[in-house]
């Protein structure tokens, strides 16, 4: 297998090689490639997912799968032309009539680890970006979503060549070696641990890598908020694909004095959203469902207060214990803590004691508070009255800070992470900067401002 990886990987590079600088027609044609394999297979793409998953919505495939990458392609393709273009940079006085410029410029061959919860739109995302910027890839899928690994390694070969596009499937043993290869750059998604791992295998190439990595999204509700509309928000971004998404809100802070009337709202939502066991999606693998069994039973036994309508419905653990399971780890589940705090700077307090997460929901109007979380906070996103759809902005970038990740793709910042952003520098036929050649002039040292 390290042979065939190799191998594959050898192939890529004297394919980036021998073509350095693909056009803009040649990119935009791998893209549309990309496109059609998307939509021409969409019913087969929903069928492997929900073999994968046992149960999962083919409205919420269609809307965070197929969508996705569609609507990404179709920004790439619609705005590369202005990416692609050089721009000029500013010239010190003391080298005019010089001029210096900025030239985007492949980086070679992307490597591309991707996860099991969206196992094509988090599998071709990055690709996107990574054609965009003229490049070629390596994809290595989870293992943990076998039929849809399965579907990617079947449909690629139809549209792409192997030095254009190819599917590595394999364990944890595989992908562990894919880690350690000289990509000129690496994007994993999945959990930290793991991204801790990939990380040090790339170390040792000193193969810059973007990790996306997740964490404890919170949502706080303040005051002021629409308590049924911000229960509806914050359970449509929990309920989507069973709580398995890395910026599912992970718990919620509010004031104790509005708990009651929040955990009414966010019961009601439950009741409307997902209704019955067919309204949600089943967790992964019977592993991962032991462990968020393991999260509501430990909240139980400790007494907590657990409002369940469902075994694949959002459930709500009222003030947990902080010592509890379901708030020391990221859930990536169903089980919802909500929190009563004092205040909003209290809630502020509880959220900055805390490693960053990838995503921030604050439901609040009020102009000054918006404006405090966006100071006195960090996170990869910043919310506010809503869950999940700043994703769908591809002009956003989405990536993570701290233990939730490190750089941001999409769009043009994705075109961006996957180029070398290249400093060209012209000289003039006719310049006076030869003038600080030595020997030195004290006149004209001075002159120039550096005696």
């Amino acid at each position: 297998m390290t042979r065939d990886l190799t191998g594959d990987f050898q192939t890529q590079r004297q394919a980036a090689d021998q073509m350095p600088y693909p056009t803009l027609t040649e990119r935009r044609e791998r893209l549309a490639r990309l496109a059609r394999m998307t939509k021409h297979h969409q019913l087969e793409i929903i069928r492997a997912i929900q073999t994968d998953f046992g149960q999962r919505s083919d409205v919420e495939i269609r809307m965070a799968e197929i969508s996705a990458v569609l609507h990404a392609i179709r920004h790439a393709r619609l705005h590369l032309w202005r990416w692609m273009r050089p721009w000029s940079v500013s010239m010190p006085w003391r080298l005019m009539p010089a001029r210096a410029r900025i030239a985007p410029q492949p980086l070679g061959v992307i490597g591309v680890m991707s996860p099991w919860n969206y196992p094509w739109s988090l599998a071709l995302m990055p690709v996107v970006d990574a054609f965009a910027a003229g490049n070629v890839v390596m994809l290595k899928p989870s293992e943990h979503s076998p039929a849809t690994s399965a579907l990617l390694k079947q449909l690629v070969p139809q549209y792409f060549t192997p030095e254009e596009l190819k599917v590595v499937e394999g364990d944890v043993d595989v992908a562990r070696r894919f880690s350690g290869l000289p990509f000129d750059h690496l994007v994993f998604t999945g959990s930290s641990a793991v991204g801790r791992q990939v990380a040090q295998a790339a170390a040792a190439n000193l193969t810059p890598t973007t990790l996306e990595l997740g964490g404890k999204s919170p949502a706080i509700v303040a005051g002021d908020a629409d308590f049924a509309k911000a229960a509806a928000d914050i359970i449509f971004g929990k309920g989507m694909n069973g709580g398995q998404t890395c910026i599912a809100p992970d718990y919620v802070l509010v004031e104790s004095r509005h708990m009651s009337t929040l955990v009414k709202a966010l019961s009601e939502a439950i009741q409307q959203q997902r209704p019955n066991a067919n309204a949600g999606t089943h967790a992964i693998n019977a592993a991962h469902q032991q462990r968020l069994d393991a999260m509501l039973q430990e909240a139980h036994d400790h007494g907590c207060r657990i409002i369940d309508h469902g075994p694949y419905a959002p459930a709500l653990i009222i003030d947990p214990n902080q010592g509890l399971q379901v708030l020391r780890e990221e859930i990536f589940g169903r089980c919802l803590p909500v929190i009563g705090v004092s205040d909003m700077a209290a809630a502020i307090r509880y959220v900055n004691a805390r490693p960053h997460p990838l995503a921030l929901y604050a439901f609040t109007h009020e102009k000054g508070l918006q404006q405090q979380l966006l100071q006195a906070t960090r996170s990869g996103a910043l919310v506010f009255n809503a869950t999940l759809l700043h994703h769908a902005v591809p002009s956003l970038p989405f990536g993570g800070v701290g233990e939730s990740g490190m750089g941001a793709y999409h769009g043009r910042h994705g075109f961006e992470r996957f180029s070398h952003l290249r400093s060209v520098f012209y000289q003039a036929k006719r310049t006076t900067s030869r003038l600080l050649y030595p020997p030195y002039r004290r006149w004209l040292i001075k002159l120039i401002g550096l005696g």
